[in-house]
């Protein structure tokens, strides 16, 4: 801003170009004034330059009439801007006295700090920074996780079409952006496992600092800090060169224009604009008395009771701004401030009566005063040596004596500063020069001379030579002393200076005297004459009530040369100057003291109006004078010297309203309609200082935020809600002043506003989600719902019907679900539409939609529906707290508008395709976790939608499922699935689909083929059990998790399905048991009864079924209910049955085998001819040649046979408790065979190779199965014993016989073990 005390001749220069300025607009760009500032002066008013150069250029017209018609519609477009213009310029005046003396208002500091704006070039830089993330094209180091929750955030948030609408309307700020993404990935952290030595508000803080590192890109965070720094400032407190210079813009007043109004309105004179201001509320007292006395000019009020307290409003408000007033300070410390003087200057007309209670005594108006005296040197001393030491004293009579430094007489120089407080306005300062005496017994220095000064305010501040007083003795009469003394004005001394006065009262006698005008008060002036050395004043005038104004020169009175004089009723006071300047700047000062509403005129300008001649300003005349000269000359006089009180300032407020809030709206912050704390400032003190009403004031607010609201700008709720209270309490005359005057027209207005208010409310709820999207502004809906039941109250006091309420929000819930689904159904299908445009073969685009695409866009749909609902109760659920009721049924609505779609797409699939069961799983998911929403209205309809589909399903499988079992095992082969893996891993299974298997679907149930599952194909190290029984076990878990992962809401019906799968799985598992146990008596029958025997692998495979069924049972057939419950045990009971069957019927068979080798020893019998053929034959042969021994090639075909299928059973086989109960029981029934072998023998002696072959039997048997963990118990039995104490017998018979047992014993010894 230019500095408004620039010098005179630099103003005159500026002043010239901006003259030509005025008379030529086209060329803007002057000395001082760049063109940028310029068109920032005109931002947005489209006004013109007034001057008689702003006429534009007529073009050429076809016809003269048209070019009449032409010409007058622009002089007329001229003039409405002129008188535009001329409204500014008044109103810039009155704003910029505001600013220039506050003293009602002051700037706030506890306002809510506005963050900065998000434009949309903003918001676009911010996506591209995002997207580069994303793309992994920046530095910053980041987990699957975040980059999960940034995308998901892109993708919901800043891609969001409601947030380009949010920008659109300047009310999304960064802080919004950033709150959404905090409380976006809250979630998702609470939601982490948790990690040993990381926090989850760890995480959280590191998220927001990597969020914050994206979101700033490449800035310098010093730069942000600072330019965050400098707007907060801004933001908070603006000085008033800022304040000046805002509302420049504001006005599209030009830099020119503000420094001729700034310097004739003489802003930076404190007196004189407190002068102004006592001189406005003087002229509305006046008008209010006016309107008292004479009627007229009362507005339209509500009843005709209000007129007489119309006046006592506008008196007790003028009133209110005096004590306002006279609260101010007169200096910086305030300790001239009479707080008995509450009267103010409107007793003059009030209460004439009172006069004495507050009249001034001479104490009052005592002075304080600060000098400061500077030596310099002192010339002509040229009698003393050069070597002489000279210092001087000063004082102020009265007070305390200073000296300065020494110095020598050939170079008497200091400037020393010397500082001294008085109370005299006419203090007398002595200063003497002083030599050092040489001789011995003086006893003070030697005077050489001294000067004494009568210093006041006014005097010169630079340093003189004085001519000084030499003192006898000093040969040095040309004495001089250069010094400089200072003598500051106080606060509250307004002007001093000598002038010749005349009294009635005082002043008596013409003489010439000095005078100080000073003020006591904001509203007590005093003119006091003082005498030389005196603190208190010899006479002193109040000026209450006087009227100042210039004078000719009275006859009769000589001295003086100019004449003014200040007149009461019943006393005139006569004073006079010496010279025409400073007349005028005394007739200025009283001008201000006495608050007249007459503006004395100088005769000189007077002259100089009525000849027209010349426009140099007058040498005598004051630099005030002259710039309200250069004002007068550019057209600036007729909105300086305006009354006040002869304006409509509630049109001149509205005005300078409505354009300060769009000068707000169109800044960079977010401010949501709320004016910075400058703004604030500035209305609240136009208001106060110029009688704005309040109610008025706040229904042009109301009007003007309405109207941006209603054309798409974010308004705050809150501030709506604060100025409509005030509205309404002041129309239903229920201010918490008390009752005040209400006019028609507010009246009037506000019932317009009230139902404007209402209509865009009730838009605002059915627009939600487009209003306040994602929850922001914060609290901004829930603050709409409160200001909505406001707006439907009849009056202040009574509250609304709740009911009446909420009939209200249902209404616009209602039609919200109907327009949510009508944007998100055109979103979805633009979705639809980009995606063909994307297909390759462009030939399918328009053709006729497939049911599969059908139900391919409503899944797509279901899940924007469910994303909707789900933001709807993160967003804006809280705000819906008390009508938590209507939500549920906007919820119901919206998901009915769903139905209907979905109802068609539905339709059109064909009978038995279970591709819509995805649809439902969506849907059920998340409706049965809402406590609201499940088992309501949409949810049972998609119950009823879905229960056939389920039970049709059931049956199929069920027949599919029995149809496999019987087929399957028809052909199966009872090889471990292992063996087989490799063979079928592409087989298809054919069977209904069930989600999430990799299946494929027919319509009729047909005999499926096994495809191992993942669970099995991963454990490679054990054989499981048969190709059916594993397919029939995968199919019924599957078939059960896929009907769990239903959740089928229904209580009742979800447990039918759940017993009727247990007890299918029951039957199911069942029939497998008997059909393998089956299969196992039939293989048994069909395989060797000799030692050659070896357990096939499918054995295994039948007894890894049994393993597999029990535990497939515990998990497909268990249930805590009672019946069902049985039929779990029924099937442990029949599987545990059919095992021990199996394992008697495989005992069977190992007993079989050995009684075949017992058969062949029977042979050796003693007594038999077999056996004496047999031993002659050895005999006679052993004579000869080496003969083989008899039998062992049996015993160790049957050990070989014992040992491999232990081994085969133990390997394969996966239940290790059937495979100790089968080696017990294979141990006791063979041991009991052989026990019953030898009791059958028991008169009979063993033949030497009987007894051999049994003993390595026995003990290979008894050593095999120990080391398959059989029991001692078991082992040792008694029948063992009975065996070996018998073989241990025959053992030693045989060996005193001819060849003994050749090295075989029952002893407890491993030789023979090589001997196998």
């Amino acid at each position: 801003m230019l500095d408004p005390s620039s010098s005179e001749e630099e103003g005159d220069e500026i002043l010239e170009v901006e003259h030509k300025e005025v008379a030529a607009p086209q060329s803007l760009g002057g000395a001082r004034l760049s063109p940028g500032r310029a068109a920032d002066g005109h931002g947005g008013t489209g006004l013109q330059p007034r001057g008689r150069g702003c006429g534009v250029g007529r073009p050429s017209s076809p016809s003269p009439s048209v070019g009449s018609d032409k010409e007058k519609e622009d002089l007329e477009k001229m003039q409405r801007e002129e008188e535009e213009k001329k409204k500014r310029l008044q109103l810039y005046v009155f704003v910029m006295r505001c600013i220039a003396y506050p003293f009602n208002a002051k700037q706030p500091t506890d306002m809510a700090r506005r963050q900065q704006k998000i434009s949309k070039q903003h918001l676009q830089t911010v996506k591209e920074r995002f997207q580069s993330f994303l793309h992994g094209e920046t530095q910053i180091v980041a987990d699957e996780a975040f980059i999960n929750a940034v995308q998901s955030y892109y993708d919901v948030f800043l891609k969001s079409d409601r947030v380009s609408r949010m920008v659109q309307s300047g009310g999304c700020s960064a802080s919004d952006s950033r709150e959404v993404f905090k409380k976006h990935i809250e979630k998702r952290v609470r939601s982490l496992p948790e990690i040993d030595g990381l926090s989850k508000e760890t995480v959280l803080s590191s998220w927001m600092a990597k969020f914050d590192t994206i979101y700033r890109g490449e800035e310098d965070p010093r730069k942000h800090q600072q330019r965050m720094t400098a707007s907060a400032a801004s933001e908070l407190i603006l000085s008033k060169d800022q304040l000046y210079e805002m509302f420049q813009q504001i006005l599209g007043i030009k830099k020119f224009e503000h420094q001729l109004l700034y310097n004739a309105c003489q802003l930076d004179n404190p007196d004189e604009q407190a002068a102004q201001i006592r001189r406005e509320l003087d002229g509305r007292l006046q008008m209010a008395d006016q309107i008292a006395r004479h009627g007229g000019r009362f507005p339209r009020f509500a009843s005709r009771e209000m007129e007489t307290m119309y006046i006592e409003e506008l008196r007790s408000s003028v009133n209110l701004l005096m004590a306002n007033l006279e609260s101010m300070p007169v200096s910086k410390g305030g300790e001239f401030k009479l707080q008995k003087l509450k009267r103010g200057h409107n007793t003059s007309i009030m209460d004439m009566g009172q006069e004495d209670e507050n009249t001034l005594s001479k104490s009052d108006v005592v002075l304080s005063f600060t000098l400061e005296v500077v030596i310099m040197e002192v010339q002509g001393l040229k009698s003393l040596a050069p070597n002489r030491i000279v210092y001087c004293t000063m004082e102020v009579e009265g007070g305390h004596k200073l000296q300065t430094d020494q110095a020598e007489a050939s170079k008497p120089t200091w400037g020393t500063q010397g500082d001294f407080t008085t109370t005299q306005p006419l203090p007398a300062v002595k200063v003497k020069l002083f030599t050092e005496s040489t001789g011995v017994l003086a006893l003070e220095d030697k005077e050489l001379g001294k000067v004494v000064l009568h210093p006041t305010p006014n005097s010169p501040k630079q340093s003189e030579l004085h001519k000084m007083t030499v003192s006898k003795g000093c040969p040095d009469n040309d004495l001089k002393i250069k010094l400089a003394i200072r003598m500051d004005k106080p606060q509250n001394m307004k002007h001093c200076g000598y002038l010749w006065a005349i009294g009635k009262n005082v002043w008596k006698r013409w003489k010439k005297r000095f005078f100080v005008l000073v003020q006591v008060s904001q509203y007590t002036f005093a003119m006091c004459s003082y005498r030389e050395k005196k603190a208190e004043p010899v006479e002193l005038l109040q000026l209450d009530g006087y009227t100042v104004d210039y004078t000719d020169p009275q006859p009769g009175l000589d001295g003086g040369r100019t004449f003014f004089n200040a007149v009461k009723e019943g006393d005139t006071v006569i004073f006079a100057s010496d010279d025409e300047q400073d007349r005028i700047l005394w007739v200025q000062a009283m001008y201000r003291a006495t608050g007249q509403s007459h503006k004395p005129v100088p005769p000189t300008q007077v002259q100089k109006l009525n000849s027209r001649g010349g426009t140099a300003p007058q040498l005598d005349a004051p630099i005030s004078q002259f710039y309200a000269d250069r004002a007068q000359k550019h057209g600036m006089d007729e909105f300086i010297s305006a009354n006040p009180c002869n304006f409509d300032h509630g049109s001149l407020f509205e005005l300078v309203q409505r354009l300060t809030l769009d000068h707000r709206l169109n800044d960079s912050y977010s401010c949501l309609g709320w004016f910075s704390p400058g703004q604030v400032f500035v209305l609240d003190e136009y208001c106060a200082r110029y009688g704005v009403r309040g109610c008025h004031r706040h229904l042009c607010y109301l009007s003007d935020l309405l109207e941006r609201a209603e054309n798409g700008a974010m308004i705050d709720p809150t501030l709506l809600h604060y100025s409509f209270a005030f509205c309404a309490s002041h129309v239903h005359g229920n201010r918490p002043d008390g009752i005040g005057t209400v006019t028609v027209e507010e009246k009037e207005r506000f019932e317009e506003i009230k139902e404007r208010l209402r209509v865009l409310l009730e838009n605002q709820i059915t627009h939600f989600r487009y209003c306040f999207p994602f929850g922001r502004p914060e609290g901004a809906l829930k603050a709409t719902l409160s200001l909505l039941e406001r707006v439907l109250m009849k009056d202040i006091v009574t509250p609304v019907p709740q009911e009446e309420v909420k009939a209200v929000i249902r209404k616009c819930l209602e039609q919200a679900a109907l327009v949510n689904y009508q944007r998100l159904s055109e979103y979805a299908k633009l979705e639809v539409e980009k995606s063909q445009k994307n297909l390759e073969d462009q030939e399918n685009v328009g053709r006729l939609v497939t049911p599969a695409k059908k139900l391919e866009d409503t899944i797509r749909l279901a899940e924007l529906v469910i994303e909707v609902l789900q933001q709807n109760e993160e967003h804006h659920a809280e705000a819906f707290a008390w009508w938590s009721d209507l939500m549920v049924e906007h919820a119901e609505t919206f998901l009915c508008l769903y139905s209907a779609d979905m109802d068609a797409a539905l339709e059109v699939q064909p009978p038995d395709s279970w591709d819509s069961f995805p649809l439902f799983q969506l849907l059920n998911d998340f409706l049965r976790v809402d406590f609201n929403l499940c088992n309501g209205k949409f949810h049972k309809h998609l119950q009823d939608l879905y229960a056939p589909l389920v039970v049709r399903y059931v049956d199929l499988m069920e027949s599919s499922i029995a149809q496999s079992i019987h087929r399957g095992f028809e052909r199966e082969s009872w090889e471990p699935v292992k063996s087989i893996t490799s063979t079928l891993p592409n087989v298809n299974l054919q069977m209904p689909k069930v989600p999430n298997l990799t299946v494929s679907s027919v319509n009729l149930p047909q005999m499926p083929s096994f495809s191992p599952p993942n669970w099995m194909t991963s454990n490679d190290d054990t054989d499981n059990g048969s190709g059916t029984s594993e397919d029939l076990f995968w199919k019924l878990d599957a078939l059960q998790t896929f009907i769990k992962d239903l959740h089928w809401p229904e209580e009742e019906f979800g447990k039918h399905l759940e017993t009727r799968l247990k007890l299918m799985s029951s039957d199911m598992i069942e029939s497998c048991v008997k059909r393998t146990r089956a299969a196992f008596e039939a293989k048994l029958q069909k395989s060797s009864r000799a030692t050659d025997f070896r357990v096939p692998q499918s054995i295994c495979t039948m007894f890894n079924v049994m393993v597999d069924a029990k535990a497939q049972s515990a998990k497909l057939c268990a249930m805590d209910l009672g019946q069902e419950r049985q039929y779990h045990s029924q099937i442990d009971n029949l599987i545990e049955e059919t095992v021990k069957e199996m394992i008697t019927l495989l005992v069977a068979k190992f007993v079989v085998i050995l009684e075949s080798v017992l058969a062949k020893l029977s042979r050796y019998d003693e007594g038999t001819l077999f056996s004496s053929f047999l031993s002659f034959t050895v005999k006679a042969a052993s004579k000869y040649v080496d003969v083989p021994k008899p039998g062992m090639d049996v015993a160790d075909g049957y050990v070989t046979f014992v040992r491999h299928s232990q081994d085969m059973l133990r390997e394969k086989v996966n239940e290790e408790v059937y495979i100790e109960r089968l080696f017990d029981q294979w141990y006791t029934s063979t041991m009991n065979l052989l026990g019953t072998w030898l009791t059958d023998r028991m008169d009979l002696q063993l033949h030497v190779y009987q007894l051999k072959i049994l003993i390595r039997i026995v003990k290979k048997k008894y050593r095999d199965f120990r080391l398959q963990g059989v029991l001692d118990s078991t082992l040792n039995s008694k029948m063992y014993e009975t065996v070996r104490n018998r073989l241990t017998l025959e053992e030693a018979t045989a060996s005193v016989r001819e060849g003994g047992m050749q090295g075989i014993s029952m002893k407890d010894s491993d030789e023979e073990d090589n001997d196998n």
